[in-house]
């Protein structure tokens, strides 16, 4: 049996304080919002799995092909949640390549910016963080090759 990790989280009336709403997302589902949302920036030439990321995302893919649901891509992406706090604490960390026609720590910042904000009106949550690194610069997007 699959193990499916879901973000429960339960949100506080801003005058209150008292629990007014409770949703569950899964975190692959927040995974392929921030993923979409990296790839629209202009200078993200591509998200870049790890090791790791490659594994999961090939399990991830057959355990959906098997159930003939088309897999939305979030290769690349992490997403790690703290339930211990209300509302639930969201991280995000995405591996990406960036073009060499644009400066890398601006594409970084853009993808941060959008990111947070992807991810906030997809699911009501703002992340923490959003961790951005960039795992290459493809240069011969520059023209310089």
């Amino acid at each position: 049996m699959d193990t499916v990790f879901v973000m429960a989280t339960t949100v506080p009336d801003d005058e209150t304080r008292v629990p007014r709403a409770q949703w569950v997302i899964a975190e692959p589902v927040i995974a392929a919002i921030a993923a979409r949302a990296a790839v629209g920036v202009p200078g993200v030439v591509r998200l870049e799995p790890g090791l790791t990321g490659l594994a999961s995302q090939m399990a991830r893919s057959v355990r959906q092909r098997i159930k003939g649901l088309a897999p939305a891509p979030a290769e690349g992406v992490s997403i790690t949640v703290d339930h211990s706090v209300v509302p639930s604490n969201l991280r995000a960390s995405i591996d990406m390549v960036a073009s060499g026609r644009d400066q890398a720590g601006a594409v970084g910042r853009a993808v941060q910016r959008e990111v947070t904000r992807a991810v906030a009106d997809a699911t009501g949550l703002v992340p923490q963080s959003v961790v951005v690194s960039i795992m290459d610069i493809d240069l011969d997007r520059t023209g310089a090759w």
